[in-house]
């Protein structure tokens, strides 16, 4: 593992994922430059972050050149729409921010000397027809299909990510997170933990897709906090799988919600989305061997942590 003395830079880092890492970094004794426009991350995320003096909020859209002061040891990329409600509602700017955004972002690494990682997605494996995936994989995508904004996106950031490391020298590793949860979730993002425990908790039917027999295989957010940190402080180049490797039908979270909030709500079963994946579980065997990480939290523990917060206020919401 690398030694820092320098900072380290979040982009998207008042999003979901990112202001756990904030926290974390934080908590670790880094010095955190968190770099997001605000366009799908909140400021209440890093509220609590604010009064220490090791944390910067730079509001500031990668898509255009940024930089920050002083050195910076790690820049770490997650500035991008993640969830199905905003990457289809923002297209066009979810392409861009994987492109002129990822490229901003490595260019700030290069200029600084520092170590980047690209936060990456296991949607780039698309409907796999590979089960488990490994990172040999080279996936299934619809290039035009709706999903592909995101899809394409981060596939682009991964092969630019790598002819930033092969031609131009800059120490860089591809992440491919799979399936996060927890709390800080937008409550309605279209993806199914954060669906069915707003739904649950409003005593609202369960809207299952399909027959709800696709899988997801969810890993707590501190899970992959920590997977990423650990990625970031080796020397791989990766691409790494960053995931929980079991893996749950959509029906059997939906009704492991049910049971966590007590809920009466009854199951409706809804049309599929266009090419949403019907199995997705990763094969973390790299992760275990290279960086001696596996996620430690129970998938009951991680929902009930999150249910506690989706039914909290902003205080509890801000800390959790």
């Amino acid at each position: 593992m690398r030694r820092t003395t320098g900072a380290t830079v979040v982009t998207g880092g008042a999003g979901f994922v990112g202001s756990w890492l904030c926290q974390r970094l934080l908590a670790d004794g880094h010095e955190v430059w968190c770099v997001d426009s605000l366009a799908t991350g909140r400021r209440e995320n890093v509220a609590h972050l604010l009064h220490d003096p090791c944390f910067h909020l730079v509001l500031a859209d990668v898509c255009e050149p940024f930089e920050v002061p002083g050195e910076v040891d790690q820049v770490l990329h997650l500035a991008s729409p993640a969830s199905p409600v905003h990457y289809l509602r923002m297209p066009v700017e979810t392409l861009m921010v994987g492109s002129r955004g990822t490229t901003n972002a490595l260019d700030l690494a290069e200029r600084k000397g520092a170590r980047f990682l690209l936060a990456s997605t296991s949607e780039v494996y698309g409907d796999p027809l590979e089960h488990p995936q490994r990172e040999t994989y080279w996936g299934n995508v619809n290039p035009v299909g709706p999903r592909s904004v995101y899809d394409e996106a981060k596939r682009f950031s991964e092969a630019l990510t790598t002819a930033y490391r092969d031609h131009r020298g800059v120490d860089a590793v591809i992440a491919r997170i799979f399936n996060t949860y927890g709390p800080r979730m937008a409550d309605q993002d279209g993806r199914v933990v954060p669906t069915f425990v707003h739904q649950a908790l409003a005593g609202e039917p369960l809207t299952v897709a399909g027959d709800g027999s696709q899988t997801r295989s969810l890993c707590f957010v501190e899970d992959t906090v920590d997977g990423l940190l650990r990625l970031a402080a080796s020397d791989h180049p990766g691409p790494v799988n960053i995931g929980n490797d079991r893996e749950l039908t959509v029906l059997e979270i939906a009704e492991l919600v049910r049971d966590i909030t007590g809920s009466t709500s009854t199951v409706a079963f809804i049309d599929l989305p266009t090419d949403d994946p019907k199995v997705r579980r990763p094969d973390i065997t790299r992760a275990e061997e290279l960086l001696g990480w596996r996620p430690t939290t129970p998938v009951r523990e991680g929902l009930s942590r999150t249910v506690r917060w989706m039914a909290g206020g902003r205080t509890q919401r801000a800390t959790a």
